[in-house]
């Protein structure tokens, strides 16, 4: 095995793994990224020349660049993500499963001499801070620049990471292969610290350190060793005397996850002195801390964001992170000026561009039915942008301690079920509030409206394990956090009976924020209704907002015909994941559907 530079690490585990990977794809050169500026430049100059990357206008937008995918591999593929364990109950039922051996043996033959006249590029990444405790390491093997300098972005990779490197490192294998979507494969052996990529070329597929290490892989270390790793934004609420207290929350997709992270403080706060810091906006890492309570910190070092919709209405802080130093994927690409455009920026579409795919776009031809074939930028397209970038990152980013949590907050899409906010009535309450989270959905997706999806804590698709053992590993940490967080609800998404949000979200989720804050300290009252503590309206502060009494009484209502109908499509759910769902949560339920009565 020939490094055209350095080997970073000595670790004959790392060296003979990669000697093994390069002789099945059989790479014409094998380099080491040290995340080096001149080696990075030196990339980003090749991609440019082979027309992997675009450069984009430098005064506007300094070291920034375009990627476009192949057509067929613009999402992360579910029906294609497999999780691997020897036995397939361990994978659980809501998990695509193959067993190990067969996988293997099935990939080796896609892998084979995939990476001939490419080169191997070797990544040696951490998740998190090098040397915290909370910090784990990597190597991904990659055919793809593209991959490299979005590692780069999203983790704290390079040539600081060798001296880390043991044999418990994950190892990840990605290669571009012929990008074939029939044989598009992302497999994580868990038992094996183990996760293989190929055929695929988009970012949630292959920078392997995202959902599949932090995420998939993570949640199986978790479970072993006694933390969490969940799918949470991380923000800290600065009152005005300067103290900070940090919430993690979990949403499915389209709740609004990084707009919460990024909040902008409504007028009638930030005249006060109240600040938001965003420690993370997608992944949380949590542990029990020397203290009794629970700290968690963002393993990553980026965002990956969806770009369409993102704007200075909806969240001016992701935006200005993305203005220097980030990488655009599918997105459109004004020609006149050299930058970059996406549906929602702004009502000034450019009228000579290049769409998502590439070829002249004519903004008059937008159909909102017709996504995919008539916008600019395809509806999932991306900027991956450095966290340090963001005007209201936290100053405890990179603290190898983290962070203590005050408050865990789940979220869902529902029309009449849940009110604004609710609280648990303890842990275990809590855990089985996480479990039924779900989402309706809504006139944009596929399918009919309002079919709810459940999406427990929002990991149905990235936990790497049987999702009944993951809900027991939940009540298992809550017996070992002597001063745990409290657990709430929050739905920002309540309507009217013509269909319109009743609340206005965006900045003003701030204000349902202040009330969970203040039941963590003890400083508000709190109605005990049949599903958990529900706020006085007295305690939600209407100061400078159009939302009126009888809204607000509405809004945390309790529809309880709504919630007996829901009772049964969770036992559906409870009864999909099967028998390893805990007798705790199933008790939970029985007691929910006896207090509804």
């Amino acid at each position: 095995m020939k490094f055209e530079n350095k080997a970073l690490t000595e670790n004959k585990y790392v060296l003979d793994w990669i000697e093994e990977m390069a002789s099945l794809t059989n790479p014409d050169r094998i380099v080491w990224i040290t995340a080096r500026e001149d080696q990075l430049e030196a990339l980003r100059k090749e991609a440019c020349s082979t027309g992997e990357l675009t450069k984009l206008n430098e005064e506007l937008l300094p070291n920034c660049y375009l990627h476009r995918t192949a057509v067929n591999d613009v999402a992360r593929v579910e029906a294609r993500t497999f999780i691997c364990t020897r036995k397939k109950e361990d994978a659980g039922n809501i998990n695509n499963w193959i067993d190990p051996v067969e996988c293997y043996a099935r990939l080796t033959k896609l892998y084979k001499n995939s990476m001939v006249g490419r080169t191997m590029y070797v990544i040696p990444y951490a998740m998190g801070q090098l040397g915290s405790q909370f910090a784990k390491y990597g190597v991904e093997l990659t055919d793809s620049i593209y991959v490299v300098l979005n590692m780069v972005i999203m983790t704290r990779a390079g040539e600081a990471v060798g001296k880390y490197l043991d044999e418990n490192f994950i190892k990840g294998l990605h290669s571009k292969a012929t990008l074939d979507p029939d044989n598009r494969y992302i497999c994580h052996f868990p038992e094996d610290n183990t996760i293989w990529s190929v055929n695929s070329g988009y970012g949630g597929n292959v920078l392997l350190g995202k959902k599949c290490f932090a995420l998939r892989i993570a949640s199986y270390l978790g479970k072993n060793e006694g933390w969490m790793a969940e799918h949470m934004l991380i923000l800290g609420l600065q009152s005005p005397d300067g103290v900070i207290k940090y919430i993690a929350a979990a949403f499915p997709s389209a709740c609004g996850k990084t707009n919460l992270a990024m909040l902008i403080p409504p007028e009638y706060y930030s005249k006060k002195g109240y600040k938001i810091w965003c420690v993370g906006d997608d992944i949380a890492w949590l542990r029990v801390g020397h203290d009794g309570r629970l700290w968690a910190i963002n393993p990553e070092n980026g965002f990956f964001g969806v770009a369409p919709g993102t704007n200075e209405h909806s969240n001016p802080n992701a935006l200005a992170a993305t203005k220097r130093d980030a990488i655009f994927t599918n997105v459109c690409h004004d020609l006149d000026n050299n930058t970059v455009w996406w549906e929602g920026l702004n009502d000034d579409p450019p009228k000579n561009a290049l769409n998502w795919k590439g070829e002249k776009w004519d903004y008059r031809s937008y159909d909102k039915a017709d996504k995919i074939n008539t916008s600019g930028a395809h509806p999932n397209s991306r900027f991956t942008a450095v966290a340090k970038n963001c005007p209201c990152v936290s100053p405890e980013f990179d603290n190898p301690d983290g962070v203590p949590i005050s408050a865990i907050v789940f979220g869902g899409r529902r029309a009449k079920t849940a009110p604004l906010v609710y609280q648990s009535f303890d842990w275990q309450h809590g855990t089985f509030v996480g479990s039924i989270m779900a989402s309706e959905t809504t006139a944009a997706a596929a399918g009919a409206i309002g079919v709810v999806r459940r999406d427990p804590m929002a990991m149905r698709p990235f936990v790497g394990y049987d999702m009944g053992d993951y809900w027991a590993h939940w009540l298992e940490m809550g017996k070992k956090i002597p001063d745990p967080p409290k657990i709430f609800h929050v739905n920002w998404f309540r309507t009217d009976d013509e269909g319109h949000f009743i609340w206005p979200g965006f900045g003003e989720n701030m204000r349902v924020l202040m009330w969970i804050l203040a039941r963590c300290d003890g400083k508000a009252e709190a109605k005990k209704t049949p599903i958990g503590y529900v706020p006085y309206e007295k305690d939600i502060n209407l100061e400078g907002i159009d939302v009126s009494d009888e809204t607000l009484t509405e809004l945390l209502s309790i529809d309880t015909a709504s919630w007996k109908e829901d009772i049964e499509n969770i036992k559906e759910f409870y009864s999909l994941v099967g028998d390893r769902v805990p007798e705790e949560l199933k008790e939970e339920l029985k007691a929910l559907e006896k207090r509804l009565g």
